[in-house]
């Protein structure tokens, strides 16, 4: 028997491999694309609320206190990507398989929609369940009110900028997870861009999702309409960074792939 190759994918191997995922996750039932969507929005929630309690009593300007909420933070992607769910910020590198004519921009759409909604309600009914749990009655709920505050109150430019840096780091940890060929090198993969993007303090939308409602429901004194505007131009930005920013750069870097 052949030797097991425990190297990890070349980076043109990997390419292929993301655009073969784009098509498999374009071509999901409804009800399967749904739930594992709700499931990521969840697992970013669980990664958001333990930075909470990670930054309770911190000095958030510490650098090092900074870098721990990063990695803790890590536990969301780790459980998307390891434990398989639909994430839209991770998702942006469908565009490769799009480019190549491999999906129809309806379908890539039609993931997009659907993701961005399950993961809406998925960190939502966590932050629900936190709220009900009494866990934001604490430090983890103080924590995530003046982060919902400071959020809210970005301007819009920032918050894109922001969210278009963030999904490049998080594209790229997901890049790294599929050069991987065990769990254990895919969280290896996963936990540095993420603590970079955390301890950078740039904006995740999906992450947003649970941390407003959780600082909300904390007695946050972020308005509703600066709820909303992050969310709008956050998004728009992490769409920029990961479908432009990485997802576009390794096309044109590789050319068409066929997994």
């Amino acid at each position: 028997m052949p030797a097991e190759n425990h190297d990890a994918y070349k980076p043109a191997e990997i390419a292929a491999l993301i655009e073969t995922a784009g098509v498999a996750k374009a071509a999901l039932p409804l009800h399967r694309m749904a739930m594992l969507a709700m499931l990521a929005g969840a697992f970013i929630g669980f990664g958001a609320a333990l930075w909470c309690v990670a930054m309770a009593g911190a000095d958030p300007g510490f650098g090092p206190h900074r870098v721990l909420g990063g990695a803790v933070f890590s536990l969301g992607l780790i459980l998307v990507v390891v434990g398989g769910a639909e994430l839209f910020t991770g998702n942006a590198l469908m565009v490769m398989a799009a480019v190549d004519r491999r999906i129809a921009l309806g379908a890539l759409l039609r993931n997009w929609g659907i993701v961005y909604l399950g993961n809406l309600v998925g960190a939502v009914g966590l932050a629900v369940a936190f709220g009900l749990a009494g866990l934001l009655d604490g430090p983890m709920g103080a924590v995530a009110a003046k982060a919902a505050a400071t959020k809210a109150s970005l301007p819009s430019l920032e918050a894109f900028v922001r969210g278009a840096l963030c999904n490049a780091l998080v594209c790229l940890a997901v890049w790294l997870s599929f050069a991987a060929r065990s769990a254990t090198d895919k969280i290896l993969g996963v936990l540095w861009p993420v603590t970079a993007f955390v301890a950078l303090g740039l904006e995740h939308s999906v992450a947003n999702m649970f941390l407003f409602p959780a600082g909300l429901w904390a007695g946050s004194e972020a308005s509703w309409a600066g709820v909303a505007a992050n969310l709008l131009w956050v998004t728009l930005g992490n769409v920029v960074g990961g479908a432009g920013g990485v997802a576009l750069a390794y096309r044109f870097a590789y050319g068409a792939m066929r997994g």
